[in-house]
């Protein structure tokens, strides 16, 4: 419980100031940075305020409640483009390409389309994320959305073979699908896989472009409530496990969430190397 100590210290040795500072102070003593250098501080809050709800640490009274700027986010306008139904085979689609459309022309019309068509809706993802729009010609076909791992998944750290150090270096090389959309007028076997398999092969790339590191492992978590997961095991992803259905700030061992199945898949031949250093 080394680090708990470390963070109980500093909220010691500074009583009166505030929870932003105490966070940037943790991340200091623990060089917790992002590959650009700064300072991985709302990922530090997140954590402080789960250490709080076990009952490792007090952090100090909040000095404010600042307007959330997600909370009073509008939901993302109605998307108008054409919804002739495309039931056809993959050969018979005009070329099929995934564009990269974070902070583009293209952005407004990815979060609309999420927000109306998939079953869990839009939500603006925090931290480090990248969003694509299947086309075929100048037709949108698909949405997929790529962000920040979880802290803390069991079955995929096992499956890594990390130590805790080793997670706290690299969880950033790792991206999570947040969301994969077919539009629902899209009838086109195969396609999912197809997809998958395409904006793997560019996702790393793209990572580096906007973030200055690459991707070494994507992860994703299916619902089998629901879901069967057939396009990511067409697609050769690994299932290595479930969650446990506790969700990130559980203050009780009884599962609160559906539990998930755990898929991964490596985009290079040596990433346990590339994750665990």
């Amino acid at each position: 419980m080394k680090d708990v100590v470390t963070v109980n210290a500093i909220i010691k040795s500074y009583p009166e100031k505030s929870r932003r500072f105490i966070s940037q102070e943790v991340c200091r003593a623990w060089n917790w940075r992002q590959p650009n250098g700064v300072l991985k501080d709302m990922v530090c809050r997140s954590l402080l305020l789960l250490l709080e709800s076990k009952g490792f640490i007090k952090l100090p009274a909040r000095k404010c409640k600042p307007i959330n700027p997600l909370a009073k986010r509008r939901k993302p306008a109605k998307v108008i483009i054409d919804q002739t139904p495309v039931h056809c085979s993959l050969n018979n689609l005009n070329p099929v390409k995934t564009i990269q459309v974070r902070k583009t022309s293209f952005e407004k019309q990815f979060n609309g389309l999420v927000s109306e068509h998939h079953y869990l809706g839009y939500t603006q993802p925090v931290g480090e994320h990248l969003k694509y729009i299947a086309f075929s010609g100048d037709r949108p076909l698909a949405c997929l959305a790529w962000g920040s791992a979880p802290w803390y998944i069991n079955a995929r750290d096992k499956f890594i073979g990390w130590s805790k150090e080793s997670r706290e270096n690299n969880l950033h090389l790792i991206a999570n699908n947040l969301r994969f959309l077919i539009l629902p007028w899209v009838k086109v076997p195969c396609l999912a896989s197809y997809l998958l398999s395409l904006n793997r092969h560019c996702l790393s790339t793209d990572w580096q472009k906007l973030y200055h590191h690459p991707i070494y492992l994507v992860e994703t978590f299916v619902d089998t409530e629901h879901y069967q997961g057939i396009c990511y095991k067409a697609d050769n992803w690994i299932l290595c496990g479930q969650t446990t259905g506790l969700g990130k700030l559980s203050k009780t061992r009884q599962p609160m969430l559906s539990k998930k199945a755990v898929y991964v898949h490596p985009l290079t031949k040596h990433f346990r190397q590339r994750l665990c250093i």
